[in-house]
């Protein structure tokens, strides 16, 4: 019965219209690869990919989809090109993502963030036809109080840096948009679903960002470098991006079906067991390499960054019927053997690792 279920939601895509923005980064591409085996007719909406060796550059020559490249922030560009494609679902992903770069750029981040998706929530308002959204933040809105503890959807939102507080701010925008001009109790009205996925420290092959743990190790590993690391002993709720990418499916494909049920927020993230510290996924990073060494280079006076975030997913495993597929050895593992590839072989290992996790 699992499987028959799984293979709906995946079927109920086909075809379909959907709408990615950001899909030239790392998580984007993912979705954009995925969804692209499952016969979607794809409109990606994004800035320019800021590396040239991630998975969108080997995707963008080797899969059908329409591409514009444009910034969330400009309001109409995005309304013309929504209006004009008429999407089914959106996934918006588009956004600055770094905690560490937050602190360098903070008012654009926020315009990013913020008004990014306040913009794109306001072009929805205008499309006349049914529309489920999805939009994702990150499992650092929550009001860290670094304690043993694991953070649910209804706990209250925050963030000690602009990164984390405009993604929160971003919940509480989509929250209020929601309650404003996409009520569910109004579904028959504005035939909009609107919804919130809370996932964060995802990890997987073609990520290349800066001050990212996995692109650092990597690049220290191919230079034949120790591995600096930053925060060893910090726990985050690490997960391969294709386990969030499927809760994000199994949530848009539920909310076209059932609006009323769906709308809401959403965390995505691994198994308590699967809380790791960051040295501890270093070394078995580096264990799947085959060779190489890591160094403390913590710093006092460092940005702040959390050390210690869990979150609870029961809601996503009781409600949508996700769970998480991958241990975080295995997750490592499959991030690792992506980075071995090289030429031509990084596509066809990025679709096997789609199918194969999908079969899971």
């Amino acid at each position: 019965m699992e499987s028959l279920v799984k293979k709906n939601i995946y079927i109920q895509f086909k075809g379909k219209k959907v709408l990615i923005t950001g899909h030239t980064g790392f998580k984007g591409s993912w979705l954009l690869a995925w969804l692209s085996t499952l016969g979607a007719d794809i409109l990606g909406y994004a800035l320019e990919p800021e590396t040239e060796n991630g998975l969108f550059s080997f995707l963008s020559s080797n899969i059908q989809f329409k591409h514009v490249i444009a910034d969330i922030r400009d309001k109409d560009r995005f309304e013309n090109e929504l209006l004009n494609f008429q999407p089914d679902f959106i996934f918006h992903l588009a956004a600055q993502a770094l905690v560490r770069k937050s602190y360098e750029i903070p008012s654009e981040t926020y315009e990013t963030n913020v008004i990014g998706t306040a913009n794109i929530l306001e072009a929805v308002k205008k499309l006349q036809k049914k529309c489920s959204v999805v939009i994702i933040t990150t499992d650092k809105v929550y009001e860290n109080k670094e304690i043993d503890y694991y953070y649910k959807e209804t706990d209250e939102l925050g963030g000690y840096d602009p990164y984390s507080s405009s993604k929160a701010a971003t919940e509480i925008l989509v929250n209020s948009f929601r309650n404003s001009f996409f009520n569910p109790n109004k579904y028959s009205e504005h035939k909009k679903a609107i919804a919130t996925c809370r996932a964060g420290n995802v990890i997987g092959g073609g990520d290349w960002n800066k001050d990212r743990l996995v692109p650092d190790i990597i690049r220290s590993l191919l230079k034949s470098q120790a591995v600096n690391i930053r925060s060893p002993y910090a726990i985050r709720p690490w997960q391969h991006v294709l386990e969030p990418l499927n809760g994000y499916l199994i949530l848009a494909s539920l909310m076209d079906k059932t609006p009323l049920k769906y709308s809401g927020a959403y965390n995505f993230g691994p198994l308590p067991i699967n809380h790791l510290p960051v040295k501890t996924l270093v070394e078995i990073a580096l264990n799947s390499w085959g060779n190489g060494t890591w160094k403390d280079t913590s710093e006092k006076n460092q940005p702040h960054e959390a050390n210690l975030l869990k979150l609870n997913i029961d809601k996503a495993k009781t409600k949508l019927n996700w769970h998480p597929k991958l241990s975080s050895k295995e997750a490592i593992k499959w991030t690792v053997d992506w980075y071995k590839q090289k030429g031509n072989s990084i596509i066809d290992f990025s679709l096997k690792q789609i199918i194969n996790y999908q079969n899971l």
